[in-house]
């Protein structure tokens, strides 16, 4: 018997999904939902290991998954060191960093780490992770920030930016290599990438919420209010972070993080919220505008994604503002489980090969 399922692993803050694909097909589909009060109790995100893994593991056993027919095991990525896209083997050199949360602590970080350990349970199988959210292309005039004390760094959507690149390449008849395209996600975080023949040449680092300002992510700030306001007496490092990428946003303006409700509210009339959301679709516009000039104005096609897409107002202001550049797509949501199967799926068919991650030289 062949072992040709995928098993796909995504933590998330205050959830696990696990998937199963073959011939990418899903098979099974859970999110496990975690209390907040369970998590509280952890005082490092990978000191969660064994609790989401054990939750994990029973889930495959009430669901029959077989042991023998899992040959792939794909999770999430997590903050490692820089690297380029692709599909990376999970190695101890991997293991060391995750745990370490060399580059941040991110429930991300738990995914190649439950990979491995699921390695116990599916003897057949081998552990990966693909394109996370530190995949590193940016071209070096990209990096520059105006000051040598600060490089700017690539963090952001890249499991779901790639996936939904190649889908819309497919569907032109082309290969993703082929094509300029800017893509814009739309989630908590935002981030908007110049997608030049299959590499990310510039980003916006949507983790520290640079960029527009989404849900709950402040975006870029006045540098001179924002440097006055970090030396203000009672304004911690940690004050200062959760403003910038917990509570800023829509959050600091409205008072919620749900971008339907703020579109419910604009339509009925209310003039914060319309503004707020004008103010959005306006400040993701010009990000656009900014990365369509980083590809020198050759663009293929502007390609809305992630949550919010799903909000036709957003897209459709944001569509009136950037379709004088290149044609529009919306492509709402954002399907990682079947993008992390879909790169199991480039791996076992041979059309890509595992890269092996080094970490720090």
């Amino acid at each position: 018997m062949d072992a040709d399922y995928i098993l796909a692993i995504n933590p998330g803050a205050t959830s696990t999904k696990i998937a199963v694909f073959r011939n990418n097909s899903s098979v099974f589909l859970k999110s496990i939902r975690h209390d907040c009060g369970d998590l509280e109790k952890f005082s490092q995100t990978a000191d969660q290991l064994p609790y989401r893994l054990n939750l994990v593991l029973s889930e495959v056993k009430e669901n029959h998954i077989p042991h023998d027919r899992v040959g792939m095991i794909i999770a999430r990525g997590g903050l490692i060191h820089p690297l380029e896209s692709g599909v990376y083997e999970v190695n101890a050199a991997m293991i060391r960093d995750l745990s370490k949360g060399i580059m941040g602590d991110h429930a991300s970080n738990l995914g190649g780490l439950i990979a491995h350990r699921l390695l116990d349970t599916f003897t057949q199988a081998k552990a990966y992770i693909a394109d996370p959210v530190v995949v590193d292309e940016l071209e070096e005039v990209a990096r520059i920030s105006g000051h040598p004390e600060f490089q700017r760094i690539s963090i952001f959507h890249a499991l779901n930016q790639k996936s939904v690149a190649r889908t819309h390449a497919h569907s032109m008849g082309k290969e993703y290599e082929d094509l300029n395209l800017v893509v814009a996600h739309l989630g908590s975080g935002i981030s908007v990438g110049a997608h030049r023949k299959g590499r990310v040449v510039d980003v916006n680092n949507a983790l520290d919420g640079e960029g527009p300002f989404g849900p709950e992510r402040s975006g870029t700030l006045p540098n001179g209010a924002l440097a006055r306001h970090c030396f203000q007496e009672g304004n911690s490092w940690k004050k200062v972070r959760k403003m910038l990428t917990g509570e800023g946003g829509m959050f600091a303006y409205l008072g919620h993080k749900d971008a339907q409700l703020m579109e419910k509210m604009a339509l009925e009339g209310d003039p914060q919220a319309s503004l707020i959301h004008a103010a959005m679709a306006y400040q993701v516009s010009k990000e656009i505008g900014s990365l369509a000039a980083a590809l020198s104005g050759r663009v293929d096609g502007i390609l809305i994604t992630g949550g919010m897409a799903h909000n036709p107002l957003l897209t459709n202001a944001i569509k009136e503002r950037v379709e004088f550049m290149a044609p529009v797509f919306i492509y709402p949501g954002e399907d990682e489980m079947r993008a992390l199967a879909h790169n199991g799926s480039l791996l076992l068919s041979g059309k890509v090969s595992a890269k092996q991650y080094i970490g720090e030289k």
